[in-house]
């Protein structure tokens, strides 16, 4: 079925020189990934017009697609994401345990890996950082 040319998305020149210096197909090694890094970074410091907005979007998602299949990130523990939270918040473990209604020995267990939250804590927890039940249980 033919295309209808009101369909067809008109892209400024600046797109096509940036496919010809890097064309945009999946990624097939860390090469490749490293090279569409580059080109990543290099485009983010620039103020780029529709035609690199519509490149640097594509970029992406081909390099996001590439880590997500052979560089995966390990979910985060409890542990982690509670350390992180204290840190962002600048909160102690007494400080946290009052807002949460836990005692500090208990964040301080959960911290050094010896005691897994609750469901009752995780939900406190969220409440008292402001983010998802799901931040604390790892996929």
């Amino acid at each position: 079925m033919p295309v209808s040319k009101k369909a067809v998305r008109k892209l400024p020149l600046t797109y096509f020189k940036l496919v010809e210096e890097l064309p945009l197909a999946p990624l097939r090694n860390d090469g490749e990934l490293a090279a569409a890094q580059a080109m990543l970074n290099r485009l983010l410091e620039e103020d780029l017009d529709e035609g690199g907005e519509a490149y640097l979007d594509v970029l992406t998602g081909l390099i996001e697609d590439y880590e997500a299949e052979h560089h995966p990130i390990p979910d985060a523990s409890e542990a982690d994401v509670l350390r992180l939270l204290l840190e962002a918040n600048n909160l102690t473990q007494a400080e946290l345990g009052k807002k949460a209604g836990m005692a500090a020995s208990t964040v301080s267990a959960v911290l050094n890996g010896s005691r897994s939250l609750t469901k009752k804590q995780i939900l406190s927890l969220a409440k008292v950082f402001s983010v998802p039940p799901a931040v604390f249980m790892p996929q």
